[in-house]
Formats: C-alpha cells, sequence, structure tokens
C-alpha cells in the first residue's frame, strides 16, 4: 500500500469518527435542551432511519446535486415548533455545525442542503399554515409553505385578492420571498418582497424577533437580501393585492419562419412601457428535431379580452393579437395556467409540494438596459442549436418596478431595465463528462451576450443563484473583496449596507455559504 493510499484512508477513517462524534454530541444537546414535553426525537432523521433519504431527496429539483459524492448532512431536523429551531442553533453553534435551511428545495445551486463542512439541514415542511386577514388584507404566511398553498389559500377566501409572487407553485416562501421573487403581476405590483410588512426571525442567539424587535435595518435586509444570511425566518406578514374578477391570458408562439427574430426585437421596445396590468413575457427554445427557434409570447393581462385586444392594437400590432388567441379566466386559474397545467384542472393540484420537472440543469441570468439588435438575437439562435433542451425567458420590467427606489429593499434592479434574463440549460446524462458539456456550453452563451446587457457592474438575479459569479470560493472563508463580486452584482449600492447589517447581527458569520452575506473583516473570526 502506497504513503498517499494509506494517507487518504487514514483521514477518511478520521472524518468518519469526527462525523460519529459530532452526530452523537448533537443529539445529546438536542435531547438535553428541548422543552421536557417536546417529542422532538421524531423530527430528527439521520442517515440510520428510513426518512432520512426521502426527507434529503424530496425536494431537490437540481438532480445535479443528487448523487452518491454529494456531500450529506448528519441529519435533517423537521420541526413542528420554534423551540427546536432555536434548540438547533445553539447545538449546531456549540458543536461547530452549519446549518442548512430549506423550504422548497429550488434553489439552483443546492445551497440550502449543500455544505462542504459537517452540517445539519433543518426542513421548514411542517411549518406552511397560512391566516389570511381579509378586513386588514394580510397574511402571515410560515416559511415553510408553497407558493402554490398561499395562493390556493387566498382564492378560498376571496376571488378579488392574489399576491405577485412566482409561477411555479412547489416553490418554497422562505428563499423566494427573501431573494426578491417576481412573477406575472410584478409591473402592477413590484416584488414579493415589496409587499411584506412583517416577518418573524430567529437571530443566531436563538431570539425570536418580529420587524419590532429586528429593527428597520434588518428587515431591510431580508427582503431582497437572502435571509439566510440573517438568521431564520419563521413567518413572513404579506400585504394582498387587489385583483379583478377576470383576467386574460395568452400564448403565441411564433418560429423563426414566422418572423420570430423581427418580433422579439419589436418586444423590447414596448413590453415595459405597455400598460402596468399588462404583463407579456417571452420564452425562447429550441424546437427540437426541427433545427428552429420557437419564441412564445405568454401574457397575463388584468381586465378583459376586449381592453386587451384595444390595448395590443395600439402599442403591439405586429403580434397580430385575435380574440381566438385569448382566454378569460379567474386570477386563481391564470395562476394554473402559468404553471402549465391543462385548462380545467383542479385548484387542489397547487398543494401538490413536488416538482415534477426534475432534471440536471444550470442558470445564469442578466437585466438588460438597451434593446438587443436583430444581428446579435440571431446570434443566440445559432448558439441554440447547439444544445438540446434550452431556454432563454425574458421577463419585462417598468410600470411599478420602475416607481420603487433600487435601495428601498435590497434588490436594485428598478427604473432603467427593460427586462431580466433567465438563460436555462437542462440535460438528462447525469455522467461527469455530459454535466461539463452542457455547463461549458451555457458559459460560452454567457460570454457571448457580455456586451448586450448590464455593465458596471454585469447584474444578475439573487433568487437565480450562480455559483460561477464568485467561482473558487470557499464556505466560512470568502473575503470581503472576494465576495463584492458576486454581491455587487446581485445587489448594486446595496450590498455595502447588507455587509454592515451581517456585521451587526451576526459578526461571527455563523450563517454563511458560498454566497451568503460576510461581515466586515475586523469583525469576522
Amino acid at each position: 500500500m502506497d504513503y498517499l493510499t494509506l494517507l487518504s484512508m487514514l483521514l477518511l477513517s478520521v472524518s468518519w469518527a469526527t462525523s460519529s462524534s459530532n452526530h452523537e454530541n448533537f443529539l445529546h444537546c438536542m435531547s438535553t435542551n428541548s422543552p421536557s414535553n417536546s417529542r422532538i426525537s421524531g423530527n430528527l432523521h439521520t442517515s440510520n432511519t428510513s426518512s432520512y433519504s426521502y426527507f434529503l431527496k424530496s425536494s431537490i429539483q437540481n438532480l445535479r446535486f443528487s448523487n452518491t459524492t454529494t456531500p450529506k448532512p448528519l441529519l435533517i431536523t423537521t420541526p413542528i415548533k420554534e423551540s427546536e429551531i432555536q434548540t438547533a442553533i445553539l447545538c449546531s453553534r456549540k458543536h461547530d455545525l452549519q446549518i442548512r435551511v430549506r423550504s422548497g428545495g429550488h434553489d439552483y445551486e443546492g445551497l440550502s442542503y449543500l455544505s462542504d463542512e459537517p452540517f445539519i439541514i433543518i426542513d421548514l415542511v411542517n411549518l406552511r399554515s397560512i391566516s389570511v386577514d381579509l378586513e386588514d388584507e394580510t397574511a402571515w404566511v410560515q416559511a415553510g409553505a408553497t407558493l402554490g398553498e398561499i395562493y390556493y389559500t387566498i382564492a378560498e377566501k376571496s376571488k378579488i385578492h392574489g399576491f405577485p409572487a412566482g409561477i411555479c407553485p412547489s416553490v418554497g416562501v422562505g428563499g423566494h420571498f427573501s431573494g426578491g421573487g417576481f412573477g406575472t403581476m410584478l409591473r402592477k405590483y413590484g416584488l414579493a418582497a415589496d409587499n411584506i410588512v412583517d416577518a418573524y426571525l430567529i437571530d443566531v442567539n436563538g431570539r425570536i424577533l418580529n420587524r419590532e424587535l429586528m429593527g428597520e435595518d434588518l428587515f431591510w435586509a431580508i427582503r431582497g437580501g437572502g435571509g439566510a444570511s440573517f438568521g431564520i425566518i419563521i413567518s413572513w406578514k404579506i400585504k394582498l393585492v387587489h385583483v379583478p374578477p377576470t383576467v386574460t391570458v395568452f400564448s403565441v408562439h411564433k418560429t423563426l419562419e414566422h418572423g420570430a427574430t423581427k418580433l422579439v426585437h419589436r418586444w423590447q421596445y414596448i413590453a415595459d412601457k405597455l400598460n402596468e396590468d399588462l404583463f407579456i413575457r417571452i420564452i425562447i427554445e429550441d424546437v427540437g428535431g426541427e433545427k428552429t427557434i420557437q419564441a412564445t409570447f405568454n401574457s397575463l393581462f388584468l381586465g378583459s379580452t376586449n381592453k386587451l385586444i384595444s390595448q395590443m392594437n395600439k402599442s403591439f400590432p405586429e403580434l397580430g393579437l385575435q380574440a381566438k388567441d385569448c382566454t378569460e379566466m379567474s386570477w386563481i386559474e391564470s395562476v394554473l395556467y402559468f404553471a402549465g397545467y391543462p385548462n380545467g384542472s383542479s385548484l387542489d393540484v397547487l398543494l401538490d409540494r413536488t416538482h415534477q420537472d426534475k432534471s440536471f440543469f444550470k442558470a445564469k441570468s442578466d437585466f438588460v438596459k438597451e434593446p438587443i439588435s436583430e444581428i446579435e438575437l440571431e446570434g443566440v439562435w445559432k448558439r441554440f442549436l447547439e444544445e438540446e433542451i434550452v431556454f432563454m425567458i425574458m421577463d419585462p420590467y417598468g410600470g411599478r418596478m420602475s416607481e420603487i427606489s433600487e435601495s428601498e429593499i435590497p434588490f436594485p434592479h428598478r427604473e432603467g431595465n427593460l427586462y431580466n434574463i433567465q438563460y436555462l440549460v437542462k440535460w438528462i446524462d447525469g455522467e461527469i463528462r455530459a454535466s461539463k458539456k452542457h455547463v461549458h456550453w451555457i458559459r460560452r452563451l454567457y460570454r457571448y451576450m457580455s456586451p448586450y446587457v448590464s455593465k458596471s457592474p454585469r447584474a444578475a438575479y439573487l433568487n437565480y443563484r450562480d455559483l460561477d459569479l464568485g467561482r473558487n470560493n470557499k464556505v466560512g472563508n470568502t473575503s470581503y473583496s472576494q465576495a463584492r463580486v458576486w454581491g455587487r452584482k446581485y445587489f448594486k449600492i446595496n450590498f455595502k449596507r447588507l455587509v454592515q447589517v451581517k456585521s451587526n447581527v451576526d459578526p461571527e458569520n455563523f450563517f454563511r455559504n458560498e454566497q451568503s452575506i460576510p461581515p466586515f473583516p475586523a469583525l469576522r473570526n
């Protein structure tokens, strides 16, 4: 046996012994510090229990992070009481374990269930109650709820209220709200985070703080700055918004042969200037087997078909929208429509927390301030035809998004942005070589787009997390200067204030991951 092999075996055995010791010490700490009437053992799942694998894999959406080489948590806890979270924080600090908090598992880089340090997962699946107050037009939502559960519960109470959050129903509230959160009503009402009026957070010392107790700086930070950097958010108070009894939707498909390029080019000049009741996004994809590109103009209008056609004839006649292309429905039915459910589906599907479209994927994002020319768009199409399953989703801004100051909350991408782009490549073969090939492709596309998108910084959206923006950073030793690279892309001028908040509330940087907000260097360990 050579020296390197022996050394590797020794290191592995030390790691196993350390892991086992940490595990036993943590369990003892949890049982010792839990309230006497708490049945906490039933909410702890170790590798020796059948429930461990289920909870580990149940909400992982990106299969890149569901393999045998992926680091695994020492245990998973699924608390039913806030006191269990407080105890988990206490014991994790005492035994030098990291915490990952998961509410839905949609984070693109798996930061809610991965770490290269010994860690546990706090899965908030059992903390998902929703209480709607129509008189006050608010709702309290626990962080483990999904968007679908929120929409369903609001619709149960009212036909004229909704909430401006994301399109995918199985997305967890905790991460979505704390990163900003936008959907089909962003031009009318802004982001989900713009409509949060209170929250409860457990800080590094185990204290439960509401808006008054945490103070306005921390309350500002968790609405778009990523809650996982500052504590564990257990519930949000949201302000409901008004929706009309009837809305109108349409999806118009155009291939290159039917003028897609000219229509996409024209859309860039008008999409952010339309009436704020009208949202038209574009989904670009390659059409498998046909060697062409399809652009789908996918829209929600908060009103009737007649009013929509009138507006489209004035603002975007080139699309040639007709009444037969449109469907009138209730707002809650439009939620099903954008989620891809067939017409007539039961609203109960919104309560399904399982995301059916699990795949291997890599995503990136951009913000666009000037229209991209037809020739430059054709360069995108050329690159799309090199791949198999690729998407480019273009979400229009303007309206309410341009009226809110870029420092109102940490999410800074406001006036001056025409639209946001999400790039997405998916694949089926999980073999390492295949994964590298597809990731390399999207990185090349991202480089190609560099001249045509925002600059100084080249902005990105936190909820489309992209570790490429801070590659080579390690958990726990990311320097302030390194963090500024991705911090300015996500938060622009707000990054410095986020660092100040972090330095005040978690100076030892207990709540951390590869792209968490760092404290100022002088206040670090």
